[in-house]
């Protein structure tokens, strides 16, 4: 059973979202403030995400983040309040691995959770995936088609991991914008499609992994 730690200052919300964190089979530890979530990474370090909310008495969010990360490098999602650009980058750089906006949808957050998860899992677990003939090394950053090199631009091979690495995840065209292109690229949803076409055509005999969801975005579908 995955173990998650929410830290948040506001019981109201800390209730909230171990509601649906437990409805969603997680094994939930709270904590009320940034030094009493290090303190309890530093008794017992097998949590598998960390929700941290960042204004907080103490201990402030991005401070409990690093301390967090020197004991061990459990993925976090940072709650806030504020959603400008500055607070998101300046929490990516102290090593966040996702951040969500208050007010937010518990349903939502659940979801990223599951993301995060499944990413620090597969990234320990394995730096190659293989299916038939096709073989992801991400570590080299090689893809091998059929016996052969393929031959890709780098944004194909950016989108292809991130895909995979979230394999089976939902992932809109917004979230692919944002992942693999950054905060700073100002184009729009056809270039998400463009480049997916492109990366399909690179694929040859194994473009259909890569499901199109109508309305939504694209998925690499689930090959174990």
């Amino acid at each position: 059973m995955p173990k998650i730690l929410i830290v948040d200052d506001e019981a109201k919300i800390r209730a909230v979202v171990k509601e649906y964190a437990a409805f969603e089979g997680y094994d939930v530890v709270e904590a009320a403030d940034g030094m009493e979530a290090v303190e309890k990474v530093r008794q017992n370090p097998d949590f598998d995400c960390v929700i941290l909310d960042i204004m907080m008495p103490k201990l402030d969010g991005y401070s409990a983040c690093k301390e967090i990360k020197k004991i061990k490098n459990i993925p976090v999602i940072m709650l806030s309040a504020r959603g400008e650009e500055y607070d998101k980058l300046f929490g990516f750089e102290v090593g966040i691995d996702d951040y969500v906006v208050k007010p937010f949808s518990p349903k939502e957050l659940m979801a990223r959770i599951k993301v995060v998860i499944k990413r620090s899992t597969r990234e320990d677990a394995e730096d190659i995936i293989t299916y038939k003939g096709l073989v992801i090394n991400f570590a080299a950053r090689d893809v091998i088609i059929d016996g052969k090199r393929a031959q890709m631009t780098p944004k194909e091979y950016d989108i292809l991991f991130f895909l995979a690495k979230n394999m089976n995840i939902a992932m809109s065209r917004e979230k692919l914008l944002e992942e693999v292109w950054g905060f700073d690229f100002y184009g729009d949803d056809r270039t998400v499609d463009t480049h997916i076409k492109m990366l399909r055509n690179s694929l040859g005999p194994y473009r259909d992994l890569i499901v199109t969801l109508r309305g939504m975005g694209y998925k690499f579908d689930n090959i174990k």
